[in-house]
C-alpha cells in the first residue's frame, strides 16, 4: 500500500513508520508540563534511511539518540497551527525492512494545545489539580514527538509519574503501580496498549479519581462526587457492547472504560480505546443520553479498528459510526427510533451548513484541508452527512440487514489499517458486484466533492416526530388568545428525545414572540429541566425571542460547561442579542482561562475576539 499524503503533518511517511511508542512521562503540576522520553520503533520504508521528520508543537528538544548514538536535529519553520517538523540526522546508516529506535528527550509547554491543567477550584472536589489530553485530530504532537497522522499505527507503552496523593489512567490496558524510585512523594503508573493505534488515540488523565464496576469488562471512572452518578447512567454499557458485537464482530481492545471529565472538557465523548472519555453533561439523570456511548462504542470497530488515511477522510470514521450508533438504537429500541434520531442528525447538518455558508468547501464530505485547521473545520457534517449518505446506500441496495453485511465485510478486510474513501469505495463496488448498474447511478460527486446540503434528501419515518412538528406549529400559529390552550399536558407524554426534537424544530423556524416564550415557561417549566441537550435549546428559543431574563441563565451554561456543542452556539446567540453583546465578550474573556484550548480559539474567532499570545517554543 502506498505511503499516504497527510496535508496536516510534515513527518516522513513515504520513509518510515512508527511501530511502537515507549513513553516515559513526568507530570509536573507546578510547571503544568510534562517531561517526557519516548522511544519510538521506526520501520524503514526506503533503501536507505539518513534522514527522518517528526512533528512537534511547543515541545522543548534536548537530546536525540538513534539506536544507542547521539543524533543531530534541528527544528524547521514554526506553521501557524501544524507545528514545527523536527528534522533528524541519522548517525548511521539504515536499510529498507531494518528496524531504528529513535529516543527523543523533551518537555511540553504550559500552553500545550493537547493538554488542560486544571487547578482544584475547576474539579468537583476542589482539592486537586487535573490533567486530561485531547489528541485529536493533530494535538498529539504538542504531547509527544511523533509521526501524528492517522495513516500510522502503533502499539505503545507507558510508564506515568505522577505525585502520590493523584491516579494517572490512559487510554490502554492498565499494568501496574509503584512507588517512583527517584522520589517517594510520587507514583509510576505504567500502561499497555498492544492494539496497533493512531497517535490521535493516545490519551492521558491525572486527578483524584476512582472507579466503580459497571460490567464484566467495564469501569467509569470519575472524581468521586460524581462517580456513583456516572456509574448509574452508563448501567447499560455491556448491553450496548453485546448488541454492537452481535451487529459487527468481537471487540478486540479487552477492556471498556469510561471516564467521566471535568466540564470543560470540548467534546460529548472520545473514543480513546480502553478508556472512552464521556463529558459530565451527559448526566441527565433518566439515561436518555445513552447514545453518545452507543457512538464511542461503535467507534472500537469504526475509527479506531478501521482508520482514516488522513483529515480528510474524516467522515468515514464519523460517518459509520454514527450509522452503526444508530443500528445500536435499531436493535435496543425500535426502528422508528433510528429513523427519528435520523431525522434530528439531518436538522444538525442544516444548521452546521448554515453556519459555514452552502458553498464553504468544509462542507463537502470529503473536503481539502491543505493549509486548513482541523480545529476549525470541526462540524457535525462528516457526521451527519456521512449517516445520509450511507442510509442513502442502504436505501438503494436493499436495507438495512444487507448494508450491515457490507459494514461487517468492510470492518474485516480494513481491520487494523488506514484507508481513504476511493479504497472504501472500491470495496463496495466490489462487495456489491451483483448492483453496480445501481451503483453508477449514485450522483458521487454531488455527495462527495460539492459543498452544502446532500443532492439527495432522504425519506425518514415520521412517527416519532409528528407530535413534536403538530406541537411545534400550533405554537409558531398561536396568537395572543390561543396561548390560554396550552398547559402541561402538551409535553408530559414527551420522551426527552422528543421534548429535544420539539425545540429543535422552533429553531428552525422564525423567532417565536416573547410572550409565546414566557407562556412556554409557565406551563412547560423548562427552566426547571435538567438535561444539558433540552436546556442549550431551549435557552436559544429564549435568546431568539429577545427574553432578557434568559440571558444570565445562558451565561451561566456557555461558561459551566466547555461542550463545543453548547458553548459556541450560546456565545453566538448572546452576541446576537445587541443590549448584550458587549458583556457577552466581557463574559467571554474572564472565563477564557478556566476554558480548553480548542474551546478557547473557536469562541474568540465566533465573537472576533483576539487570543491570548502564546510564548514561542
Amino acid at each position: 500500500m502506498a505511503p499516504a499524503m497527510d496535508p496536516c503533518s510534515f513527518a516522513s511517511f513515504s520513509k518510515c513508520t512508527t511501530k511502537h511508542l515507549n513513553l516515559v512521562f513526568h507530570v509536573d503540576f507546578e510547571r503544568r508540563v510534562i517531561k517526557g522520553k519516548v522511544s519510538l520503533t521506526l520501520e524503514v520504508l526506503e533503501d536507505k534511511l539518513s534522514c527522518l521528520t517528526l512533528d512537534t508543537k511547543d515541545l522543548t528538544i534536548t537530546k536525540v539518540i538513534a539506536n544507542g548514538q547521539v543524533a543531530s536535529f534541528s527544528m524547521g519553520t514554526k506553521h501557524s497551527f501544524n507545528g514545527t517538523p523536527l528534522e533528524i540526522q541519522l548517525p548511521l546508516e539504515v536499510f529498507r525492512g531494518q528496524h531504528v529506535i529513535v529516543e527523543v528527550t523533551y518537555e511540553t509547554s504550559p500552553r500545550a494545545s493537547s493538554l488542560q491543567w486544571l487547578n482544584p477550584e475547576q474539579t468537583a472536589g476542589k482539592k486537586q489539580p487535573y490533567l486530561f489530553s485531547q489528541c485529536q485530530a493533530t494535538h498529539c504532537r504538542s504531547m509527544i514527538p511523533c509521526q501524528d497522522g492517522p495513516s500510522v499505527k502503533h502499539t505503545y507503552y507507558a510508564q506515568v509519574s505522577v505525585p502520590k496523593e493523584l491516579v494517572a489512567v490512559m487510554g490502554a490496558l492498565r499494568d501496574g503501580q509503584e512507588t517512583d524510585p527517584q522520589d517517594n512523594s510520587r507514583t509510576i503508573y505504567r500502561f499497555r496498549q498492544t492494539v496497533p493505534i493512531p497517535s490521535y488515540l493516545i490519551a492521558l488523565v491525572v486527578g483524584s479519581v476512582e472507579s466503580r464496576e459497571i460490567g464484566p469488562r467495564s469501569r467509569v471512572w470519575s472524581e468521586k462526587e460524581l462517580v456513583d452518578q456516572a456509574a448509574y447512567e452508563f448501567a447499560e454499557t455491556e448491553t450496548m457492547l453485546k448488541t454492537a458485537e452481535n451487529l459487527i464482530g468481537p471487540y478486540v481492545w479487552g477492556q471498556y472504560d469510561i471516564l467521566l471529565l471535568p466540564p470543560s472538557f470540548p467534546y460529548a465523548g472520545m473514543e480513546n480505546p480502553c478508556l472512552t472519555y464521556a463529558t459530565p453533561t451527559l448526566l441527565a439523570g433518566d439515561r436518555s443520553l445513552a447514545g453518545v456511548i452507543a457512538h464511542e462504542i461503535s467507534h472500537s470497530w469504526t475509527g479506531n479498528l478501521v482508520t482514516i488515511k488522513n483529515w480528510e477522510h474524516f467522515w468515514l470514521n464519523e460517518g459509520h459510526t454514527v450509522y452503526l450508533e444508530r443500528m445500536i438504537a435499531r436493535c435496543l429500541e425500535s426502528e422508528q427510533f433510528r429513523q427519528f434520531k435520523a431525522i434530528g442528525g439531518w436538522k444538525e447538518m442544516q444548521e452546521a451548513v448554515n453556519m459555514f455558508g452552502e458553498k464553504n468547501p468544509i462542507t463537502n464530505l470529503v473536503p481539502c484541508l491543505d493549509e486548513v485547521d482541523t480545529d476549525q473545520a470541526f462540524s457535525c457534517i462528516p457526521y451527519e452527512k456521512g449517516f445520509a449518505f450511507l442510509y442513502h446506500l442502504e436505501e438503494l441496495l436493499g436495507g438495512p440487514e444487507v448494508f450491515m453485511g457490507f459494514i461487517k465485510s468492510y470492518i474485516q478486510l480494513f481491520a487494523y489499517s488506514s484507508i481513504s474513501t476511493d479504497e472504501w469505495k472500491d470495496h463496495l463496488y466490489t462487495y456489491f458486484k451483483d448492483k453496480v448498474e445501481i451503483l453508477n447511478k449514485v450522483d458521487w460527486n454531488g455527495w462527495m466533492h460539492t459543498p452544502g446540503m446532500p443532492p439527495v434528501k432522504n425519506r425518514y419515518d415520521t412517527t416519532l416526530a409528528d407530535v413534536c412538528i403538530a406541537l411545534c406549529q400550533r405554537w409558531v400559529q398561536a396568537n395572543e388568545a390561543d396561548l390560554a390552550s396550552f398547559s402541561e399536558a402538551d409535553v408530559k407524554n414527551l420522551s426527552s428525545p422528543q421534548l429535544i426534537e420539539f425545540l429543535a424544530l422552533l429553531l428552525h423556524e422564525k423567532p417565536i414572540p416573547l410572550s409565546h416564550v414566557k407562556r412556554m415557561q409557565e406551563v412547560y417549566n423548562l427552566n426547571g429541566i435538567k438535561n444539558a441537550e433540552i436546556r442549550f435549546r431551549w435557552l436559544r428559543v429564549c435568546l431568539r425571542a429577545k427574553w432578557d431574563e434568559a440571558v444570565p441563565l445562558a451565561f451561566k451554561m456557555a461558561t459551566e460547561q466547555g461542550r463545543l456543542k453548547f458553548t459556541r452556539p450560546l456565545f453566538r446567540e448572546l452576541h446576537g442579542f445587541e443590549k448584550f453583546r458587549q458583556e457577552t465578550v466581557g463574559v467571554f474573556v474572564k472565563h477564557r482561562a478556566c476554558m480548553h484550548p480548542v474551546a478557547v480559539a473557536l469562541v474568540s474567532k465566533d465573537l472576533n475576539v483576539d487570543q491570548p499570545q502564546s510564548k514561542a517554543a
